[in-house]
């Protein structure tokens, strides 16, 4: 039997990393843990200063998140360059889905796919 980390990995491989658009992912708590980041081997050289950055700065988002909870935080949108990186919060939790994707990509077609991985990592984790 899988366990609730393998189950989530592989939502992020099978439902988030097929997608074009989805360079990279991960469910991350504070201080960069989780499960991930996967990332497409074809990005992986160039999402390494992301990472860094993220790493680096992944507790203050998480803050930002903890401040922001009971006014119904959802998401965070935050451009690097040429990519977006996007949390989607799970609720009830201090853990997020992170994502990211070319600054240029479909947006509202992410955004479903994102939320359909929220609920199956939801389910997962209850």
């Amino acid at each position: 039997m899988e366990s609730k980390r393998e189950l989530i990995k592989r939502i992020l491989e099978e439902d988030l990393l097929r997608l074009e658009d989805i360079h990279a992912v991960m469910v991350a708590t504070k201080h960069l843990e989780g499960i991930g980041p996967l990332v497409q081997s074809e990005y992986e050289s160039q999402l390494r200063g992301i990472w860094d950055a993220l790493e680096k700065t992944m507790d203050d988002f998480f803050d930002i998140i903890e401040n922001y909870k009971d006014y119904g935080l959802d998401k965070i949108y935050f451009e690097l360059g040429e990519y977006d990186v996007i949390f989607f919060i799970l609720p009830g939790t201090n853990t997020a889905l992170v994502a990211i994707v070319p600054a240029l990509a479909n947006r509202g077609l992410l955004e479903v796919e994102l939320e359909n991985a929220r609920r199956r990592i939801l389910e997962v984790m209850s």
